[in-house]
Parts: structure tokens; C-alpha cells; sequence
């Protein structure tokens, strides 16, 4: 079964994945975002700066050849070029086709190649390296046999799973060479007040199953790490551990050395319930140095990439008529699916508050952003130009299995071909991190991120700004709104401890090139002695419409999408929603965890999109719409309220 989930190696191997190329040479454009600067600059200051902070889009989950699951699908391009792309420029699909940003260029960014063997497979491909002449690169690159490529690529995964590595293939001054040539890269494209970039990893910790077979399958508990500016000349793998605990021992040697750093977590919807465990990494009890390393260390989280949304899953809030959005659940390269308990955001947070409560500290205040994860250098954030993640073997539609295959026009009778079934079909166009800084650039959103003002979107560029503390409705139409809401409490990221209910204020405005926006709400998040608990309030409902008292929900705005072209209606949605909000069911004593959620009108999903360019029947199992959204990060209250 292993052996068969595993052969779309082969495919990329019959479609020349395995060869060596050229880095496409990207065209050249020179955009930047316009900046709104509402307070004079310093001469130090970029001219952008914006006392009361401006908002930043960008991806901090980026992969290239120097990736060994990149350059095995094809994937020819460089670091460079996730800078080119950021910028607005082309770069090019490793199925040929051209990828260009729809939108504006990003305002920050990072490559974020696995730290393990690291440059290592293009160096095996490559006829002048000593590594090419290894056994192990001549059954990967040497034969057109593709049960021999197959298992012998395996064994890398199997490497980087075990963090045991493989005899004469890890040549760590390889690694060093190509991570110091990835930070100077960094460097060359940092230009602040355009385009902020950071030195940037992946650490691949996976755990495993006594039913994994030896595979690569298993529990996510992958981390992008993250430099302030300065980085170290060597960086820290999961073949030198695959414990995050040791990972985060080693940040705190490399701040004690004058190097700012942070790790993401990431993809914890298929961490198998570990990622947001009751327990530390070896079986240990949760206690205050383990939470005060984590939250050091760990400020934010990934709530969205193309692997799925990790917010929450229908059998965790079965009351939330929309948490069923991009559910991904199988465990890397396995057809079996990750426990749900301890893999969601949305439960995380109570449970760390139950930990609060049995020990005194939680682990699990975090942040939240989206990025995309993409394996081509460049992210897919548009349903209407989606080009997927991995490279040659999901290039296409028919590939990602958003087409009948063989050119066939409906799905009746067709033979499925079981990763686009399961796998590809089933990833998302996603997403963004947004960060509220003063200025564009490294310090500013680094700092932004380490006290948690971000948000996570699913691909538009929703703006949200949420505070907590004393709200009133006479700040919504203030010219300095935002002003008094710094004054007045914390930003989204924050604690508060107050007398009585917590009041919050929220605002969202939609992106230009999105639909408008049909609903704001709040989700709380606790818990008890009965367990983890949550409630979903609307806030604020479009087409002036109120939330009904009984339920907290709006009334259906009545927005559709003709699927016949993907038009949606109108009519109906708003630009703007704001409210100022208080919880009604408030219980002095009870610590609780609150964060907004903004979702859109209905919109065609990428797979519909698909199918209508090609002119044939879309996929009958796979949802026709979504409604794209975007998250705050949570505003924490104490139980000393």
C-alpha cells in the first residue's frame, strides 16, 4: 500500500523530474506597495512608518531546489527567485508554465528550505560533485527504473524521519554552504520599507506509528525557524535532533549570542495529536520552564497553508456551520488519518487554559498567520490561479485531480487515480500571515510577530484589526479609532484583566480583488471540568442586518455563485464590518480565549475553477464554493477578572 501511495515519485520521475536544468530566468518588475503614513518619519525610519501601525502580507513558508522533496519533483529554482516572485515577478512552473502574483507584491517573505541535506540533491544530480558519485545518487538519478528510484528516495524520508543520517550522503559543509548562501541571499533582497526578508529553515521533526511500516509516514511536528536579522553559519536539524524541545534549547543559546529568533509550528492538523499534546515530547509533565520555553520561543503558529486549515474540525465544534473549511487529515505520505485531538488550534487553546489552571502556565498562547507551503517557489493564493504545491506531479488539473483524467469530460466511469483522490485534490489555495508593524522591515515585523499582533488568511488580503479592553461604540467612527483603542487596551496577541465582561472591538474591511464580506464573528474558546468548550457570536452582519439574540447568528445574506462561470451574485456583502461587542454568557473566574473570524460571500473554489477552463464536469466529491475567511490572533482574559 506504501509502495503504491508513494509512486507519484514515479511519476515525476516519467516526467523528467530527476534530470538537472537551469534556473529559469524570472522578467523583471520593480513594485511596490504603497504605505499610508499617517506620522512624520524619523530620518532612521522608512516612509512608510505609521505610529499606529500598518499592516503587512507576506509568506513565511517557501520551499526550492534546495528542498529534497523540492528538487526531486523538478523543482529547479533558487531562493532568489522566491524574492523575484515576492516582488511581482515571473518565475516559472517546473511544468513550464508561467506563475505571477495577481495581486501586489508582498510586503515580507522567506525561503524556508528543509534545514535536513539541505542542497544535498541537486549536489547528487550534479556530475561534478563527489556526492554524484555515491550509490545511492546513481539509483536515484543514474536509471530510468522507477521502483529503484522510488525506494531509494524513500530512504532519505526515512532519514529525516528516524534523524539518523545516511552514511556518506550528509556532507554537512554542503549544508552549511548552501544555508549561508541562502542567508546572504536574504540579505541582497532585503530592502526595507519594499520588501522585508528573513533568514529562514525548515525543521522536519516527524514522529511515528508502529504501523508506519518504516515509511516516511507520520506526525507533523514540523517548525519554520525564523532570524530576526542575523543568522548563525550553521543551522540546527532534526539530524542533529528531532526533539523540538532540543530545538528550542538551541534558539536560546543562538538569542544568548545576539541572534533574535522564532520558530512556527505548522500543519498541525496532521501532527497525530502531538503538536498540541498534554504532555512534553518525551512523556513529561507540562511545567513552567517547558511553557515559558515554548512561548519564548514558539509566539505564533501556521493556522492555514495548502496542506489544510488547522482552525478546527467538525468533530470538534459540530455547532459550527463552518468548520468544515480545506480539511486535510492523512498523515504525511500515508493514505492513514492524524487524531484529531490535539491537532486544532481552536482546541488548543482551551486546553492550554486547563493546563493554566492544573499548573499555573499555558503553553499555548500563541498567534496566528497563514502561508502556503509552496514547493515551486512561488505561493498559489488564488482559486483562480491555482498551480498547487509539489511541482511536475500536480502542475495540471487533471495531475490535482480537479478534471476527469485521460481527457475524458464527465467523471462517470473513470478511473481516479488515488493521489489526486486523496492527496492533491484535497490541499487549498493558501494563504497569508499578516502582521500590524510600524514600518516594513526585518525589526519592526519580527517584533510584530514576537508579541503576536498577526492574523492568518486563507489567500485574500482582508484586513482585521481586534482589540480588547474598554470598547465603546462611540470609537467605531472615530477618525482615531485605532488611537483609542491602544489607549483603551490590548491588540489582538494581548491579556487582559479586567473587572466584569471583557468588551472587545473589531473592524475588517475586504480586499479590492475579493468578495465582499458577509459576516464578523467572535469565537470563545475555554474550559472546564467537563472539557473543552466554545461558543461562536456574530458580530456584525452585512446588508445591515442584526445577529438574532437567541442564536448570535446573521440571517443569510442570500450571496451565490453561478457555477456555470464562477460569477458570483450582487448585491450583496459589505466592504466594512465593525462592532463593539460584549460577551453575554461571561462567568467571573473563568479564563476564556477569544479571536475573530471574517468570512466573505461564497466564491468558486480552485477545483471549479479548473474544471470550468477546461470545459468539463467538475468534481461531484469536492465542494464547488468556499467561503474564503481570514483569523486573529486570540485576546486572552484572566480568571482574576
Amino acid at each position: 500500500m506504501q509502495k503504491k501511495w508513494l509512486a507519484c515519485t514515479a511519476i515525476a520521475i516519467t516526467l523528467n523530474a530527476c534530470q538537472g536544468g537551469t534556473d529559469p530566468s524570472p522578467k523583471s518588475a520593480d513594485k511596490a506597495k504603497d504605505s499610508v503614513q499617517i506620522t512624520k518619519p524619523a530620518a532612521t525610519q522608512t516612509a512608510g512608518y505609521n505610529a499606529s501601525r500598518n499592516v503587512y502580507f507576506g509568506d513565511l513558508h517557501i520551499h526550492t531546489k534546495n528542498s529534497f522533496d523540492a528538487y526531486i519533483f523538478n523543482v529547479r529554482t533558487t531562493p532568489a527567485d522566491v524574492y523575484r516572485f515576492a516582488l511581482g515577478e515571473t518565475v516559472t512552473h517546473p511544468s513550464g508554465f508561467d506563475m505571477t502574483l495577481q495581486g501586489p507584491p508582498l510586503d515580507f517573505v522567506a525561503a524556508t528550505d528543509h534545514g535536513a541535506y539541505m542542497g544535498i540533491l541537486p549536489a547528487m544530480d550534479n556530475p561534478d560533485s563527489p556526492l554524484s558519485d555515491l550509490e545511492l545518487a546513481k539509483k536515484m538519478f543514474g536509471t530510468t527504473d522507477q521502483d529503484t528510484i522510488i525506494r531509494n528516495f524513500q530512504t532519505v524520508g526515512q532519514s529525516v524521519r528516524s534523524g539518523i543520517p545516511l552514511p556518506g550522503m550528509y556532507d554537512r559543509d554542503l549544508v552549511d554552504r548552501t544555508w549561508q548562501d541562502a542567508t546572504s541571499t536574504a540579505d541582497k533582497y532585503y530592502h526595507p520599507g519594499k520588501l522585508t526578508t528573513f533568514s529562514a529553515y525548515e525543521f522536519t521533526a516527524v514522529t511515528t506509528r508502529s504501523d508506519s511500516g518504516g515509511t516516511f509516514a507520520g506526525g507533523n511536528l514540523h517548525r519554520n525557524v525564523v532570524f530576526k536579522d542575523k543568522a548563525p553559519d550553521r543551522l540546527f536539524s532534526v539530524l542533529e535532533s528531532n526533539n523540538p524541545e532540543d530545538l528550542w534549547d538551541w534558539m536560546d543559546e543562538e538569542r544568548a549570542e545576539g541572534r533574535d529568533v522564532l520558530a512556527i509550528p505548522h500543519n498541525s492538523n496532521v501532527s497525530d495529536g502531538k503538536m498540541f499534546d498534554l504532555i512534553q515530547y518525551d512523556g513529561g509533565e507540562i511545567d513552567a520552564d517547558y511553557t515559558s520555553q515554548r512561548l519564548r520561543n514558539e509566539p505564533i503558529v501556521e493556522m492555514t497553508q495548502v496542506k489544510g486549515t488547522s482552525e478546527t474540525h467538525p468533530a470538534l465544534s459540530p455547532n459550527d456551520e463552518f468548520a468544515n473549511f480545506e480539511i486535510y487529515e492523512l498523515l504525511l505520505g500515508s493514505p492513514t488519518k492524524s487524531k484529531i485531538n490535539g491537532s486544532y488550534i481552536r482546541e488548543a487553546l482551551a486546553r492550554g487554559l486547563a493546563l493554566e489552571k492544573a499548573t499555573g502556565t499555558n503553553p499555548y498562547e500563541f498567534g496566528l498567520i497563514g502561508s502556503s507551503d509552496s514547493h515551486v517557489v512561488a505561493g498559489a493564493y488564488d482559486e483562480n490561479d491555482y498551480w498547487s504545491k509539489v511541482g511536475v506531479v500536480d502542475g495540471t488539473a487533471a495531475q490535482r485531480g480537479s478534471v476527469p483524467p485521460g481527457g475524458e469530460k464527465t467523471w462517470e466511469g473513470v478511473d481516479r487515480d488515488v493521489h489526486a483522490e486523496n492527496w492533491f485534490s484535497k490541499w487549498g489555495a493558501s494563504g497569508y500571515a499578516a502582521v500590524w508593524a510600524e514600518e516594513n522591515t526585518r525589526e519592526s515585523i519580527f517584533d510584530g510577530m514576537k508579541r503576536r499582533e498577526t492574523y492568518a488568511t486563507s489567500g485574500p488580503r482582508i484586513r482585521l484589526r481586534f482589540f480588547g479592553g474598554d470598547m465603546n461604540v462611540d470609537m467605531l467612527n472615530a477618525a482615531d479609532m485605532v488611537d483609542q483603542a491602544y489607549s483603551a487596551g490590548v491588540p489582538m496577541g494581548g491579556k487582559l484583566s479586567l473587572d466584569g465582561a471583557p468588551k472587545f472591538m473589531a473592524w475588517a474591511a475586504r480586499d479590492p480583488r475579493g468578495a465582499p464580506l458577509e459576516r464578523l464573528q467572535i469565537v470563545k474558546s475555554w474550559h472546564t471540568a467537563a472539557g473543552p468548550k466554545e461558543a461562536i457570536y456574530d458580530m456584525a452582519c452585512s446588508d445591515g442586518a442584526k445577529p438574532d439574540q437567541a442564536t448570535h447568528r446573521c440571517p443569510d445574506n442570500g450571496a451565490s455563485v453561478d457555477l456555470s462561470t464562477c460569477t458570483p451574485s450582487t448585491g450583496e456583502g459589505d466592504p466594512e464590518l465593525k462592532a463593539v461587542w460584549t460577551d453575554p454568557d461571561y462567568e467571573a473566574g473563568v479564563s476564556a480565549a477569544y479571536y475573530v473570524r471574517v468570512l466573505e460571500n461564497p466564491t468558486c473554489r480552485w477545483s471549479t475553477w479548473d474544471a470550468l477552463k477546461a470545459g468539463v464536469e467538475r468534481h461531484p466529491d469536492l465542494p464547488a464554493t468556499l467561503r474564503e475567511r481570514a483569523w486573529s490572533s486570540p485576546i486572552w482574559t484572566s480568571a482574576s477578572n
